[in-house]
């Protein structure tokens, strides 16, 4: 049986770390509410600036009338063969398998697009971290979402390829401080890339929140856009049950609250769908040309949103986890304890007893 001071100590050290377990806890509560609030915020721009599209399609000429194609190279389909793919991770760990479960999607998308050139724009340092890995890096790799205009303009072009899966960028620390400034810029450079035709399409692999207990892992298309205000999701896994029941658990008892985007989307669409005729003092197409690339932008910026308030409520939950079977051992280690004390007195006493009946 482990000695009673070395059961001492692992239980001291136990609850050190129940400590530490908690008090991230506590944290990561904090931090969900304010990137709930942000997300929540963001919805109803979206959601109108969707909703005045979906206007612009009945009064704008999308399409030639000679030729039947569209006239915005960003509604343009072809056949893909050059893809870009945006790996949205978190830059920390202790969030559970939050991380993990999105490299898993990328990997499985990546399955499907065999024998394509897939251009990996990594967003987070896990992520980063794990295609490095397995995927070379690109000779001149693309902007960060922390660099300018004028850096980007410095940097020499190159055509060539390090392979077929290739890393073209690498943005570690963006989310922290997450403006969306930043992810314009992003959302420029794909567009750029697109119009020219060096990439046929442009996929995004993040984790969708609408709340604590209704998340799902997607792979949504950006580019090029089918329907406006739809997502083109590609590939959905969802929450399984036990993981909601957990996140349920851990939600209550941080204070949590367990509200929800949708109802959120719904007022927004309800009112973005009202018959309202607006008035343009521009023409229809030229602003359909000039609201299209925000609407790409701030799908991407909702998607980066999302992902921040996953991985808060992936970390708070592994975190009450973490303290619930650090809680479990120390009552363990405790029991064991005891037992060793008891035992202890026990041959205390029966050696008194032996040597007194010796006398």
């Amino acid at each position: 049986m482990a000695n009673i001071l070395d059961i001492r100590r692992r239980i001291r050290s136990v609850v050190n770390t129940r400590q530490i377990t908690k008090a991230m806890k506590v944290v990561s509560a904090a931090k969900l509410r304010r990137a709930q609030d942000r997300a929540l915020a963001a919805r109803p721009y979206a959601q109108m600036l969707t909703s005045v599209l979906k206007s612009l399609v009945g009064r704008a000429e999308i399409y030639d009338p000679e030729t039947g194609e569209v006239k915005h190279p960003l509604l343009a389909q072809r056949p893909e063969q050059n893809i870009l793919l945006i790996v949205v991770t978190g830059d920390k760990g202790l969030a559970g398998a939050f991380s993990a479960n999105i490299t898993k999607a990328a990997s499985r998308f990546l399955e499907t697009k065999a024998g394509k050139n897939v251009d990996i724009e990594a967003i987070g340092r896990k992520g980063r971290d794990f295609l490095r890995r397995r995927y070379p890096a690109a000779p001149v790799q693309t902007r960060s979402l922390a660099e300018t205009e004028e850096s980007l303009e410095t940097r020499p072009e190159t055509t060539e390829r390090a392979g077929a899966i290739q890393i073209t960028g690498e943005h570690i620390g963006a989310l922290g401080k997450l403006e969306f400034s930043q992810v314009e810029a992003l959302a420029e450079s794909a567009i750029a890339r697109y119009e020219r035709e060096e990439i046929d399409s442009v996929y995004i692999v993040f984790n969708e929140f609408k709340s604590v207990i209704t998340q799902r892992l997607i792979v949504e298309q950006v580019l090029p856009i089918e329907h406006i205000g739809v997502p083109s999701v590609r590939q959905s896994e969802e929450m399984t049950e036990e993981e909601k029941k957990k996140a349920k658990e851990a939600a209550i008892s941080a204070g949590v609250g367990l509200r929800s985007t949708e109802n959120t989307d719904e007022g927004a669409s309800q009112f973005g769908a009202s018959q309202v005729d607006y008035i343009y003092e521009q023409p229809p197409e030229e602003l359909f040309r000039a609201l299209l690339p925000k609407y790409v932008g701030i799908q991407i910026f909702r998607a980066l949103l999302e992902s921040i308030a996953a991985e808060h409520a992936a970390r708070m939950t592994a975190m009450d986890s973490a303290t619930s079977n650090a809680t479990d051992m120390i009552d363990s280690l405790t029991l064991v304890m005891n037992r060793a004390r008891q035992a202890k007195i026990t041959k205390e006493i029966i050696e008194i007893v032996s040597g007194a009946a010796a006398m």
